[in-house]
């Protein structure tokens, strides 16, 4: 539109909007455009306005040669976003893939989901390999290692029950340090010596050397913590086995760090000597423990931090991502454990962070770690599949199938061998299925090609080789030991894992065994677990839980720690359930889903709600007054302890006086209520206990008077209050003989505590 054209005419509007109203946009839209477009296009065009002669000098350009861009209504730039576009895709398929798997039972029920999302790697591997374009290496060491491994061990760290994992140390040790040890070994020697064979026949076997050997043999021995997760939790078995397997998979890592370092540096330089081998054992000691330091700081440091967080609780469950990421990044940094680093921070970080954070930030930490472990498995085997479709591979059928049998003979004798020396040392024994099911659950996994994938070509040509038999290996033991193993477990009837929260009484009840144990041990002489036990929590109650945790929390017992614990989980899921969910034994038997959500309400009395909805203040007072009650009640409380039994000052003759008379009135209360029984026949030695017969409290007092056992007297047989009296004869000796009777019966014991008072 120029500037010098007349301007529309103005006719009527119609009541639609008519042509008017259509030319009014239209002309703000160009105006828009006039603005815009030049200015723009201008800009992203090319500068012609200065062009250079060929001497160097530039010489204005003419205005009719200016060449006009239009303005870009829509572009694609999707390099610019390409790295995080694709990580979305791969999470959001991960995530469709989990979602779709629970949804089909029956095939959750037969295939483990380790197996699908391996296949599913392979689909999609296939799929760009068909598509003409490159697959990508989406499991290289640096993206498993740094950003996929964590948070699956985080989550075990965090949330592994520390009790069984501390009482079955010993054990777990002996698989995970002397089992990994044998295998290595077994599988590396005679995997060298079947190279070796038949040498007039030259081989690409041949090239290999015991060193190499030594190398793929400690790679490929490893059980993989991934992989177990993912199995033993889908067959729910018991603790004891779960905690036997997924323990030696967590702490077998120092035993593999320490083995792949020794032998890749021993195969550069080519030979070994005796002070190598010590520096070996050494080393192992440093990586294991310096792991374990660094978790330990790394958990202390969080929970310190987690004492100042009360004003800022948005913040809280961050500290815990943070500080344990940065101990796997620093024992990584220095060549440590940093799967133990992982393991030691979340158990020593987690009793003192809980005690402090609110108990949202609890519930975020909880889903967050369930949320990023589980998106991390699914990606693991995915990418696990699509690297077995992009990978180089060099196949060879006698290296492949003799690694194959050599894994599973290593693992069968090396569990049956150390479970016959462990049995000596145990009070509960592995039987037989036990073993069998600890040697078939020894799973291989993505931590084992990772450590492959880091090999140098240069110094190990056969690389290929390498990861072609890890890979055979990985999908034996996770498509025919992972799906025959439910299967096994069912037909062994091996006992399964009992799905029940720990009740109240089962921790009275496990403390008070602890504490009978460590008195056991401190009469015997005997300083086992249990003394050490009760030294490091008496340190960690005068000591440690004054500095990492705020408030008077720091102070209340362990037990009433987890009554608090119980109460508030309980009420809570109550208050947001609106009694929807299953209620307390506490509430009334006739309470159940039917006559809260019946299907057909009767029309006479509908039934109320067992907790009314009730409004925000009510229900913050309500919380308020019940906190309040329950913290004085713990003020109130102290616990008892075996080392702090003293003496007290103030016990005298006055206060074993005031006990005495304390106890002579209960005992007159008592036998007072006993006596007064009514509805009892004749004959029955009831009917002697008369307040006429005997002065219990007399007798008594009588009785300490002289310093002698309580005597009862019974009345001679003339007295003059008993009923039915008679002097002299049969019917005098048989009274004698009911009333003897009836005080050789002492009655209810002063001492004990009856369950309800008689009836008077």
């Amino acid at each position: 539109v120029s500037p010098g054209a007349p301007p529309p005419p103005r006719g009527p509007v119609s009541r639609t909007g008519g042509a008017g109203a259509r030319g009014l946009l239209l002309l703000v839209v160009l105006v828009l455009l006039e603005g815009s477009v030049l200015p723009l296009g201008a800009a992203s065009s090319p500068d012609t306005s200065h062009r250079e002669k060929p001497d160097g000098h530039s010489v204005a350009a003419e205005p009719h040669n200016i060449t006009k861009k239009p303005f870009p209504v829509l572009s694609i730039d999707y390099t610019h976003i390409q790295t995080p576009f694709e990580i979305s895709l791969w999470v959001l398929l991960a995530s469709l893939m989990k979602l779709g798997f629970h949804l089909i039972p029956r095939l959750s029920g037969i295939v483990p989901e380790s197996c699908l999302l391996i296949v599913v790697g392979l689909l999609v591997g296939g799929l760009i390999r068909l598509a003409g374009e490159k697959v990508p290496p989406v499991l290289d060491s640096r993206l498993f290692f740094l950003c996929l491994l964590p948070p699956i061990i985080l989550d075990a760290g965090y949330f592994l029950p520390i009790r069984p994992f501390m009482e079955n140390m010993g054990t777990i040790l002996m698989f995970a340090v002397v089992g990994t040890l044998w295998n290595a070994f077994f599988v590396g020697g005679l995997l060298y010596a079947v190279c070796q064979i038949q040498p007039d026949n030259p081989s690409i076997l041949h090239q290999l050397e015991l060193l190499p050997c030594l190398l793929f043999g400690s790679i490929i021995s490893a059980v993989d913590p991934v992989a177990v997760l993912a199995v033993f939790e889908e067959i729910h078995i018991n603790e004891l086995l779960h905690i036997l397997v997924f323990g030696e998979s967590l702490l077998n890592d120092a035993v593999t760090v320490v083995l792949y370092h020794l032998f890749e540096e021993f195969a550069g330089a080519g030979t070994v000597t005796v002070l190598d081998g010590f520096l070996g054992v050494i080393s192992f000691l440093v990586v294991s423990l310096g792991g374990v330091l660094v978790g330990a700081i790394y958990g202390i440091l969080a929970a310190f931090t987690s004492r100042f967080t009360s004003h800022t609780r948005v913040i809280e469950p961050l500290f815990v991502f943070v500080y344990s990421y940065m101990a796997y990044l620093s024992a990584e940094m220095f060549h440590l454990s940093g799967i133990m680093a992982l393991i030691a921070c979340g158990a020593v970080m987690r009793p003192y962070v809980e005690a402090n954070i609110s108990h949202k930030s609890h519930t975020t930490i909880k889903y967050f770690l369930k949320m990023w472990s589980s998106v991390s498995e699914t990606l693991i085997f995915i990418f696990l599949g699509v690297a077995t479709v992009d990978g180089p591979h060099s196949w060879n059928w006698t290296f492949v199938s003799v690694t194959v049998i050599l894994c599973l003979v290593a693992r069968v004798i090396g569990v049956v061998g150390l479970t016959y020396i462990i049995n000596k040392f145990r009070i509960v024994k592995l039987t037989t299925k036990d073993q069998f099911i600890v040697a078939y659950g020894g799973l291989r996994g993505a931590i084992a090609f990772s450590l492959c994938y880091l090999l140098d070509k240069d110094h190990f040509p056969l690389r290929e080789l390498f990861l072609t038999a890890i890979i055979t290996v990985i999908f034996f033991t996770v498509f025919v030991q992972g799906m025959t193993i439910k299967p096994l477990v069912e037909l062994l009837a091996v006992k399964k894992k009992q799905e029940a929260k720990r009740s109240i009484n089962e921790e009275i009840h496990t403390q008070f065994l602890d504490h009978l144990l460590t008195g056991i041990e401190d009469i015997c002489g005997h300083y086992g677990h249990h003394h050490w036990k009760d030294k490091l929590n008496r340190f960690n109650k005068k000591y440690v839980k004054k500095c990492l945790i705020a408030g008077e929390r720091s102070k209340e017992p362990q037990l009433i720690a987890f009554y608090h614990k119980m109460e508030m989980k309980q009420a809570i899921e109550l208050v947001e359930s609106g009694g929807g969910v299953k209620l307390p034994s506490a509430m009334p038997s006739t309470v159940s889903m039917q006559n809260i959500q019946p299907k057909k309400p009767p029309p006479a009395k509908p039934v109320e709600r067992a907790l009314p909805q009730l409004p925000k203040g009510r229900e913050e007072e309500i919380r308020k007054i019940l906190r309040s009650n329950l913290q004085r009640t713990r003020q109130r409380l102290r616990s008892y302890n075996r080392h702090t039994l003293v003496a007290d000052p103030y016990e005298d003759g006055f206060s074993d006086l005031l006990l005495k008379k304390q106890r002579m009135i209960e005992l007159e209360k008592k036998m007072n209520n006993y006596l007064t029984v009514p509805a009892a026949p004749p004959d029955s030695p009831t009917m002697c206990r008369s307040p006429d017969s005997v002065n219990l409290l007399d007798e008594f007092r009588r009785a300490e008077q002289e310093d002698q056992g309580l005597v009862m007297v019974p009345p001679p047989p003339s007295a003059p209050g008993r009923p039915g009296g008679k002097p002299g004869g049969a019917d005098d000796a048989r009274d004698q003989q009911k009333l003897m009777r009836c005080l050789s019966d002492p009655g209810p014991s002063a001492d004990e505590e009856e369950d309800e008072p008689f009836l008077p």
